[in-house]
C-alpha cells in the first residue's frame, strides 16, 4: 500500500530541495570566488617581493661570490619568515642558498620528533625547489606546506642569481575553510527556519482544503447546509475556490430539492389515477353479475386514467432525458416547410381560429422532433386556453438579429396572471387545478418546453398582452440564412 504524502509535506519538501540546491550553488561560487581572489592578491605579493628582492641584491655592486652571499644572508636575516611574512631564498653559486628559512634547503641534523629518513626527505624537497620552472609556481615546503612562488634568475657582473619569494597557501585554505563554516551555520538557521515557514505555510494552503473536505463529508452524509467562509485575508485562489464549491452545493441542494419535490409531486399526480382505478375495480368486484353497460363504463374510465398515466410517465421520462448529452438528435430544417406541415397538421386537431404569420425563411439547425414537440405544446396550451369554435390561435416565426429565430404563440384567452408567469415553467404547476384535469393535462407541457428550449441554447418566457390572452415566445438559435417575409395564411374555423 503506497503512503500518500500531505500537501504540507509536500510543500516542505520541494522548498527544503529548492534551498538545499540554491544554497549549494551559491556555496560553490563563493568558496571558489574566495580561493581565486586570495590567490591572485599572493600572486602579486609574491611577485612584488621577488622584483624587490632582485632589486636589492643589483645595488650590491660586487662580482665576488662570497660577498654575494654575505650580503643575501645579511638582508635575509633582517626580514625573517613567519606565517605571515613572505619565505625568500637567494641562490649563489658555488656558495649555496641564503634563505630567511634556512630549514627550507636542508639541515645536517633533524628537528625534534624527526627521524634522519624525514630530514633526508625535507632536504630533497628543498633541493627541488631549486630546479622548479622560473615564475609563477606551487611548491611543497617543508614545516610550510603548498607555498605559491615567484622565481627569476638575476645576472650580476657574469654571476647568475636566483632569487625566489613566496607564500603559504594556508591563507587560502583557512579561508575556503570560515566561508564552509559559515555557510554550514548560516545554512542549518535557514534550513531551519524554512522549514518552519514552509510548514506553516503548507498548513495554511491545506486549511481551506481540510475544511473541504470537512463540509464533504458532511454533505456525503446527507447535509447540504454547510458553507466554506474563508477569512478575508485568504489569497484569491482559496475564494475562488471557496465561492465555486460554495456554488456546486448550491447546484446540489437545489437540484435535490427539485428533485424531493418532482418526486413528491409525480406521487400525487400518479395516486389519483391509480386512486380511480382501484375504486371503480372496487365497485365492479362489489358486484355479483356487473351490468354489462357499468362494465363497459368502468373500462372506459380505467382506460382513460392510464392512457393519462402514460402520458405523464413519457413526460416524466423526457425531462429526465432532458438533462443527457444526447438528448437532442440535431439537423438542418427547412424552416418554412417545417412549421407549415406542423400548423396544418395542428389546425385538424381543434375547432378554433388557426392563423399563421410571418413565417421566417431559412435553414435551422436543431432537432425537428423536439422542436415540433415544443411547439406542438405551446399550441396545445393555448387551444386548451380558448373556447370553441371561434377562439383565436395565432403564431409567428420571426428571424432575430444573431441568427435567432423566434416563435410566437398568441391566444385571446383569458391570459396567464402575473405571479404565474415564471411558475407555470415549473414542473406540475397549474393556473387552473380543476380545469386542467378534467382536460388530461398533467402539468408538464411548459417545463418540456424550456426543457427543450434551453438544451438547444435558447429560452421561453411569457410577455405581456396588450389586447388580453396569453404570449408565450420561444427563441432559439441556430437560423442558418433569415430572411423574414410576410405571408398571412388565415384560415377559418375548423371542424
Amino acid at each position: 500500500m503506497i503512503r500518500r504524502v500531505s500537501v504540507r509535506w509536500r510543500l516542505v519538501a520541494w522548498v527544503t530541495a529548492v534551498l538545499l540546491a540554491g544554497a549549494a550553488v551559491v556555496f560553490v561560487v563563493v568558496y571558489e570566488n574566495t580561493g581565486s581572489e586570495l590567490r591572485g592578491q599572493i600572486d602579486h605579493d609574491v611577485t612584488g617581493d621577488a622584483s624587490q628582492l632582485a632589486q636589492a641584491m643589483r645595488t650590491v655592486g660586487s662580482d665576488q661570490p662570497a660577498k654575494l652571499y654575505a650580503a643575501a644572508l645579511h638582508y635575509l636575516r633582517s626580514q625573517p619568515f613567519t606565517g605571515a611574512s613572505s619565505l625568500l631564498f637567494i641562490d649563489v653559486p658555488g656558495q649555496g642558498t641564503a634563505s630567511n628559512h634556512p630549514e627550507v634547503f636542508g639541515d645536517s641534523r633533524p628537528d625534534d620528533g624527526e627521524s634522519a629518513a624525514d630530514q633526508q626527505r625535507e632536504n630533497a624537497l628543498g633541493q627541488r625547489l631549486l630546479s622548479a620552472p622560473l615564475g609563477l609556481n606551487t611548491a611543497d615546503v617543508p614545516d610550510v606546506g603548498h607555498v605559491r612562488f615567484d622565481q627569476r634568475l638575476v645576472s650580476l657582473s657574469g654571476i647568475t642569481l636566483r632569487v625566489g619569494a613566496g607564500e603559504p597557501l594556508v591563507i587560502v585554505k583557512r579561508a575556503q575553510h570560515s566561508v564552509a563554516r559559515s555557510f554550514l551555520i548560516a545554512g542549518a538557521i535557514a534550513l531551519l527556519l524554512a522549514l518552519l515557514a514552509s510548514y506553516l505555510a503548507g498548513a495554511s494552503v491545506s486549511l481551506p482544503l481540510r475544511r473541504m473536505a470537512r463540509i464533504a463529508a458532511r454533505v456525503d452524509e446527507g447535509d447540504l447546509q454547510p458553507r466554506m467562509h474563508p477569512p478575508a485575508s485568504a489569497g484569491s485562489e482559496m475564494l475562488i475556490l471557496a465561492e465555486a464549491f460554495n456554488h456546486m452545493l448550491d447546484r446540489l441542494s437545489t437540484a435535490f430539492d427539485a428533485q424531493r419535490d418532482f418526486l413528491a409531486d409525480a406521487s400525487h399526480e400518479l395516486r389519483t389515477p391509480l386512486t380511480v382505478i382501484a375504486g371503480q375495480i372496487e365497485v365492479l368486484a362489489a358486484q355479483d353479475e356487473p351490468d354489462p353497460v357499468e362494465v363497459k363504463r368502468v373500462q372506459r374510465l380505467i382506460s382513460a386514467e392510464v392512457a393519462r398515466t402514460s402520458r405523464l410517465v413519457d413526460d416524466m421520462l423526457l425531462l429526465v432525458r432532458s438533462e443527457r448529452g444526447d438528448f437532442l438528435q440535431v439537423q438542418d430544417i427547412d424552416l418554412r416547410a417545417f412549421i407549415e406541415d406542423l400548423w396544418y397538421a395542428v389546425g385538424t386537431t381543434a375547432t378554433r381560429h388557426f392563423e399563421l404569420e410571418n413565417i421566417a425563411s431559412g435553414t435551422l439547425t436543431a432537432d425537428p422532433d423536439r422542436l415540433a414537440q415544443a411547439l406542438r405544446n405551446l399550441i396545445r396550451n393555448a387551444i386548451e386556453h380558448t373556447a370553441e369554435p371561434g377562439g383565436l390561435v395565432r403564431m409567428e416565426v420571426q428571424s432575430r438579429p444573431g441568427g435567432r429565430v423566434r416563435f410566437t404563440v398568441i391566444d385571446d384567452g383569458p391570459g396567464i396572471p402575473v405571479e404565474h408567469r415564471e411558475r407555470v415553467f415549473e414542473r406540475f404547476h397549474r393556473t387552473d387545478d380543476g380545469r386542467a384535469r378534467v382536460a388530461g393535462g398533467t402539468g408538464l407541457g411548459l417545463p418540456i418546453v424550456r426543457a427543450i428550449a434551453e438544451a438547444h441554447g435558447g429560452s421561453v418566457h411569457i410577455v405581456p398582452s396588450e389586447t388580453g390572452g396569453a404570449v408565450l415566445r420561444l427563441e432559439l438559435p441556430g437560423l442558418l440564412t433569415a430572411a423574414a417575409h410576410r405571408r398571412p395564411m388565415r384560415s377559418g374555423a375548423r371542424d
